[in-house]
């Protein structure tokens, strides 16, 4: 048994495995390995999986699985916590760079313990799409803050049947191959919204999504009109935590986004990695 310990930690009610690798211990079928931890009857459950490898240019890389294994790009709630794991472990301080497959983040470890994460610009913005669903067209707007998202403005968010519709616009043929997150969005003030997301990956709706949470800011602060002024934006997850969204519009989306929020450990336990790497078979 090669027992290997690890934090549970939540960004918002995003929950992450967070490992430790900068010696390399967890290697072989990552993507196999992602899952059957993060198996919610089987593993330890979460809606991913985060591991810290050494860079040579950062502090750190980061790198990131959903829930079915699959490697995303980058994951904002993840990228909060994994500042703090790593700030806990001693591989940054509290002001830190890193690395991820989307590019590189700055992070700083608030004092009351949330992070703010630097994110990557949001581009691609795309308003007024009009996507047939079921014999219906769903009004939606697209943007992506470091993977793809799509923003449904409701006006019932509770009511909004997120699973169902998430689904089958996150798999719609406009948004093929990789396919979308997608973010059900009510505006409640001049500057806070409320969102819902159904995450690719996790397939399902998750309690937060800090880049759906951004996606969501920008696609509101376009709608609403005001310019290129800087904006600070107070997203209500479902969950009941909320995440603060700054960043300056542009034509195409946002620039010096971050995203402000908790990063908590909840628990931490060890894995017995040869049962979890063989074949990303779980414990029986």
């Amino acid at each position: 048994m090669r027992a290997h310990p690890f934090l549970k930690m939540s960004g918002a009610g995003n929950d992450f495995v967070v490992l430790d690798n900068r010696k390399g211990a967890v290697a072989g079928d990552l993507n196999a390995f992602a899952a059957a931890v993060a198996d919610r009857r089987r593993g330890v459950g979460a809606d991913g999986v985060l591991l810290l490898e050494p860079s040579a240019a950062r502090h750190f890389r980061m790198r990131y699985f959903n829930a079915d294994g699959s490697e995303a790009e980058m994951c904002g709630n993840g990228g909060r916590c994994i500042a703090r794991f790593a700030l806990l472990a001693g591989a940054a301080p509290e002001l830190m760079r890193f690395e991820k497959l989307a590019g590189d983040f700055e992070a700083q470890v608030l004092p009351d313990g949330r992070v703010e994460l630097r994110m990557t610009d949001a581009k691609g913005l795309r308003l007024g799409l009009e996507i047939p669903v079921g014999g219906s067209l769903v009004r939606a707007h697209g943007v992506d803050t470091g993977v793809p998202h799509l923003v449904v403005p409701v006006e019932d968010l509770a009511g909004t049947d997120v699973v169902g519709l998430g689904r089958a616009l996150r798999h719609h043929p406009a948004f093929a191959p990789k396919g979308t997150n997608v973010n059900f969005m009510r505006v409640t003030g001049a500057d806070a919204l409320a969102v819902r997301t159904y995450e690719r990956g996790v397939e399902d709706e998750t309690l937060a999504c800090g880049t759906g949470s951004v996606a969501a800011a920008v696609v509101a602060a376009a709608l609403g009109g005001g310019g290129a002024a800087r904006r600070d934006l107070a997203v209500s997850t479902a969950g009941g935590d909320v995440l603060r969204v700054a960043f300056t519009p542009t034509r195409d989306g946002a620039t010096g986004v971050t995203l402000t929020g908790p990063a908590e450990v909840t628990f931490e336990g060890s894995l017995d990695l040869d049962r979890y790497l063989k074949g990303g078979t779980p414990p029986r």
